[in-house]
Formats: structure tokens, C-alpha cells, sequence
């Protein structure tokens, strides 16, 4: 009876809901996460990136919001959707794998020595794939949560970080990656998934859901 107390663990549903309580559902969580580089830099394999990395932000997406300015008042609606760049920080090894990809990928972008820049986007840019996993590992199949598979993307800022002798942790590298396009997978009704929503010719710009 103990354990099935547990049950009230939660926020009170609704009375027109199927049951007025339930147990909490498993989260995800913040450290179980792993990224994938393709295309990133010029060595092969980039695994080294994917064993290094600290930390990683989810992709963040803002429309630009658009008025119509009326007589007494105004409407806003919806423009051009617009995603927000992406902080990734990465450990620098002592084999300098890490460093070096980073730099060939700096070198696609733009090569330094010859000061020349790459002939279009499709030179250096490449995908990142952002993986929430359920925990599993080794003899324990790893199971993926949620995918979010980020196009067109180049590192926009570079930051080697400080050194510093007071301090006992790694060597950093931080990266700003800016991105064209972000998909969630799996698909269903999340970001990137079908929809039935089409664009009505002459409809009305209404306030309350309508075209």
C-alpha cells in the first residue's frame, strides 16, 4: 500500500481526465546526450569531437514578429522563422586531435595562411546531430530519446579559452555554431514532422486562430 501511495506523486489532473492521478513520468535527462559531427573539419573519424564535449545547447528557434499598425490599435503575426545559434564546448586533448579538427574545419571556412575565402557554403558546411539517450551503455543497449539533426551549419565564433595557473581543470575550446535548419527526430508531431497546415489565399489575418 506504501509503494502505491507513490501514485500521488503529481500534479492533480483535471476531473475530466481518464484517471485524477498518476505517477511522474521518467525525464529526460541533461547528461545523457551525445553529438556527431559530419563533414566537421577534414581527418577522419570525428568521434574524437563527439568523446569531448562538455556541454551543448538544444537548438533555440525565434520567429521575427511582424505589426500591422491600424488606426487605434495593431496586429502582429508570425514572419520568417529565424534559429539560434548553437554553444558547444569541447575538452582540448593533449594528442591535439581536437584542436586540429577545429582548425581544419577554421581552415575550410577561411584559410589564414593564403587569406582566401571558401568558394560557397557547400566547402565547409556541415551537419550536427544532438542525441538525448535513456542512460544504456556497454552490455546495456543505448536507446535514443530524442534527435535533433541540425543543417548547414559553420562555426561562426571560436574561443580557445583562458589558461590560467591557479585553476585545475581542462583546456576549453568553445564553439558558436550558427545553423540553417533544425529537424526533430523521431517524427510525429514534433519540429520538422507533416502537417496539414496551408496558406489561404485572401483569408483573414484574425487574432483568435483563424487564417
Amino acid at each position: 500500500m506504501a509503494i502505491a501511495s507513490l501514485a500521488n506523486f503529481t500534479v492533480p489532473l483535471a476531473s475530466d481526465q481518464s484517471a485524477t492521478s498518476q505517477g511522474m513520468l521518467m525525464p529526460k535527462l541533461k547528461y545523457r546526450f551525445r553529438l556527431s559531427f559530419e563533414n566537421f573539419g577534414v581527418s577522419t573519424p570525428t568521434t574524437e569531437l563527439t568523446k569531448q564535449v562538455i556541454s551543448a545547447a538544444r537548438p533555440n528557434v525565434q520567429f521575427e514578429d511582424q505589426t500591422i499598425h491600424i488606426y487605434n490599435s495593431q496586429i502582429h503575426y508570425a514572419g520568417k522563422p529565424k534559429w539560434q545559434t548553437i554553444a558547444v564546448k569541447l575538452r582540448d586533448d593533449s594528442t591535439g586531435a581536437v584542436s586540429k579538427l577545429v582548425g581544419e574545419q577554421m581552415q575550410k571556412q577561411f584559410d589564414f595562411y593564403e587569406q582566401s575565402s571558401a568558394a560557397s557554403g557547400l566547402d565547409y558546411k556541415f551537419t550536427l546531430r544532438i542525441e538525448m539517450l535513456d542512460g544504456g551503455n556497454g552490455g546495456s543497449t543505448v536507446n535514443v530519446l530524442e534527435t535533433w539533426e541540425c543543417y548547414g551549419c559553420y562555426v561562426n565564433q571560436i574561443n580557445y579559452e583562458a589558461l590560467d595557473y591557479s585553476q585545475n581543470g581542462p583546456a576549453e575550446i568553445s564553439l558558436t555554431i550558427t545553423v540553417d535548419n533544425c529537424i526533430q527526430t523521431p517524427s510525429g508531431s514534433g519540429v520538422g514532422s507533416s502537417t496539414s497546415i496551408r496558406p489561404t489565399v485572401g483569408g483573414t489575418l484574425a487574432t483568435g486562430g483563424g487564417q
